[in-house]
């Protein structure tokens, strides 16, 4: 098993997952626990001085006047996680709770936050030990730090909240008391390190990474797939036209389909054909699928650098240094996320184009809504009703939730990211496209049946082979809603990737392109 030094290592977005999905181990080494209590210590040292310090011996907020007395730091930190936790809404998925507390762990554990090593290793032990706070999905926007999911996320801490634990949500009283362990008592500033942050929004982020990541690997699968059922050219990705626009996403999305394609018998049957070019929605996939690539590329460096960042206020450098700022505020991410659901979005608009050119019947051995036999049968018909209504839905999920602001705090907080919303959005939006790519997988391995007995190269009739293992060709009218969901587990699951990458090692075949490895995480 991996292992992961937090507050030390750099940490990406695949490792946030394995911690999370305990395939890697995290620990506190040496090195972090004396950064941690270094200052800690300076902390300690500012709350009993005369100097205010915003957060350590003053009020928060509106409130950073109001000088606290030595007494009362800790009643403030503990007051503090009470009063914030005010989110609403079904709670959050249980791996993006866990998320969230391996991101929080991450950046209190590189010492200038003046949290107490005993925070940590309870957080650690919460991890370690499946107890995951439950957080509810609303009351973030996105400025001064997630500060309602947050709070929710430490209740627990001191003994407040709920969390998953044993498959149930209990009080998470009940559950210290199983282990026998206290509550925590929190220091000076301790409330406000754990609550100021973006790790609620960094967390969705590090999920859309992982997700939208797949979804373009399938995009690829599916439209190559469609291409070759519906007898497009291969022109369009030939590698000399994409050197005049070198965009990497293009660049990458044309080789692709090439290397899947590649010595196929269907495509090489009509290489000499009158048709002089092909409908956008089969021609410009390079272009489209490329330009959501780049955004993905965009994403990912955006959230890897937040999820490596000191996102609490203020930050301590020692015990005559701290900085009141704004390393809180969800901006850096919010934009890049609104970008990527956007990018999302435009694949599963492509691909619902494509679903609908493979029914209208324009291909040689085709036939109208992929069926010989219509009239007294719909054919595919209408599954492309579902696709049209998912990518229609998407389109109503892009107004950019980073394009508003409503002052909070008092006018203390006066521009706010609402990068929390564009976060959950952005991977409602991917869990559309997932099902289009569903269906258009389904689509197009019916269209690739009329093709027989050409096969496609060993790549791409290995995948077709599979999916025809999980879904039979529809010759009649039957209820379609388990082969769509089938072909909607085939995309989510990455069988087929795993099937391609097989393939093309077993056979001495490429199907990675020399830019795979910038498309990584």
């Amino acid at each position: 098993m991996e292992t992961f030094h937090f507050g030390i290592d750099r940490l990406t977005a695949s490792m946030a997952l394995k911690l999370a999905r305990k395939e890697a181990r995290g620990l506190l080494n040496s090195e972090t626990i004396s950064k941690v209590n270094d200052s800690a210590a300076a902390v300690a040292k500012i709350a009993s001085g005369e100097k205010a310090v915003y957060g350590i011996n003053t009020g928060f907020g509106p409130l950073c006047t109001s000088r606290i007395s030595e007494t009362d730091t800790r009643t403030l930190q503990e007051n503090l996680l009470k009063s914030h936790a005010v989110g609403l809404g079904d709670p959050i998925p249980l791996e993006i709770s866990k998320l969230m507390l391996v991101l929080k762990l991450h950046a209190l554990a590189q010492g200038f936050s003046g949290i107490q090593l005993r925070t940590l290793e309870r957080m650690l032990w919460m991890l370690e030990n499946e107890v995951v706070p439950v957080v509810p999905m609303q009351g973030s926007v996105g400025a001064s730090g997630d500060l309602a999911p947050l709070s929710h996320l430490f209740l627990p801490l001191i003994g407040y909240g709920k969390v998953h634990y044993a498959g149930e949500i209990v009080n998470s009283s009940n559950v210290l008391n199983q282990f026998q362990l206290e509550p925590l008592q929190l220091g000076p500033k301790e409330g406000l390190a754990l609550i100021n942050g973006t790790q609620f929004i960094a967390a969705f982020g590090v999920m859309v990474v992982d997700r939208l990541h797949n979804v373009l690997q399938h995009a690829d699968i599916t439209g190559a797939m469609m291409l070759e059922g519906l007898m497009g050219s291969i022109k369009p990705f030939s590698n000399e036209l994409h050197q005049l626009r070198p965009f990497p996403g293009n660049k990458h999305v044309a080789q692709t389909i090439l290397n899947l394609l590649h010595q196929s018998e269907i495509v090489n049957s009509h290489v000499n054909c009158a048709r002089v070019q092909d409908p956008y929605s089969l021609r410009c996939m390079p272009q489209v699928h490329g330009a959501s690539r780049n955004a993905w590329l965009h994403l990912r460096d955006s959230i890897e650098t937040e999820i490596n960042s000191v996102t609490d206020n203020p930050v301590v450098f020692g015990t005559d240094h701290t900085i009141s700022g704004g390393n809180f505020h969800g901006q850096p991410i919010a934009l890049p996320l609104d970008y990527a659901c956007l990018a999302a979005s435009e694949i599963g608009n492509i691909a619902d184009r494509r679903i609908y050119l493979s029914i209208e019947g324009d291909t040689p051995g085709v036939p109208k809504l992929l069926l010989k036999e219509t009239g007294l049968n719909s054919g595919l018909m209408i599954p492309q009703y579902t696709t049209a209504a998912l990518a229609s839905e998407n389109k109503g999920l892009c107004f950019p939730s980073s394009a508003d602001s409503i002052p909070t705090s008092l006018g203390q907080e006066d521009h706010v990211s609402m990068g929390s919303i564009g976060a959950r959005k952005a991977l409602q939006v991917i869990g559309n496209v997932e099902k289009i790519l569903g269906v258009e997988l389904f689509y197009a391995a019916q269209a690739m049946d009329f093709h027989a007995p050409m096969k496609s190269g060993k790549i791409m009739t290995a995948m077709y082979e599979h999916v025809r293992s999980k879904i039979n060709p529809v010759e009649f009218d039957r209820v379609m809603t388990e082969d769509m969901e089938m072909a909607i587990e085939l995309i989510q699951s990455g069988e087929l990737v795993t099937i391609a990458k097989e393939v093309a090692n077993t056979e001495n075949l490429k199907f990675d392109t020399e830019w795979s490895e910038l498309f990584k995480y």
